[in-house]
């Protein structure tokens, strides 16, 4: 992770310079999620990481599937990434840029991991417990893990709060010496 990450940062970086100056940023949004779409079907990966497939065989099979929600600068890096053999960082770039665009919104991207799906409702409470404790923005995107048993795993910036079972009977274990 930390080597897509170190790969996908100027390619993030490059693209949210080029929407914040265009006044584009929901529309890159859109378009790299499209893209991190289509580059992650498991149909998709065994064609572009084919060793058969040439580079500009791939990057004209994603511009099509893209058709015309892409631009032409969302073309140019289709075609670098295609040219660096560059898919697999395509989420770490999507997922980079979000957290640009979140910060220079003001917003903190926050994730709630449950065992268990959480209603609208509760989702809200904890939303506005985040928007309190830090002061600013919260986008919460929430997720079912069924690993924790029970509780709750809450990601905020640097903040991690692990109110799970599955991390309390770590603990548990840890204090027994098991």
């Amino acid at each position: 992770m930390a080597d897509l990450t170190n790969i996908a940062r100027p390619y993030a970086n490059a693209v949210f310079a080029l929407a914040r100056e265009a006044g584009e940023l929901e529309y890159w949004s859109d378009a790299l999620h499209l893209l991190q779409d289509i580059v992650s079907n498991p149909d998709m990966q065994l064609v572009v990481n084919d060793p058969r497939i040439t580079r500009p065989q791939a990057r004209d099979l994603v511009l099509e599937l893209g058709g015309d929600a892409f631009s032409e600068p969302v073309k140019n890096l289709i075609r670098m990434l295609a040219q660096n053999r560059r898919w697999n960082a395509v989420p770490s770039i999507t997922r980079l840029y979000e957290q640009l665009r979140a910060e220079s919104e003001g917003i903190v991207e926050a994730e709630l991991e449950t065992a268990f799906p959480v209603s609208q409702e509760q989702s809200e409470l904890v939303s506005s417990a985040l928007e309190k404790a830090l002061g600013q923005k919260i986008r919460l995107n929430s997720r079912v893990n069924q690993d924790l048993i029970g509780g709750a795993v809450i990601r905020a910036g640097d903040w991690v709060i692990d109110g799970s079972i599955q991390a309390r009977l770590a603990k548990l274990a840890t204090t027994l010496g098991v």
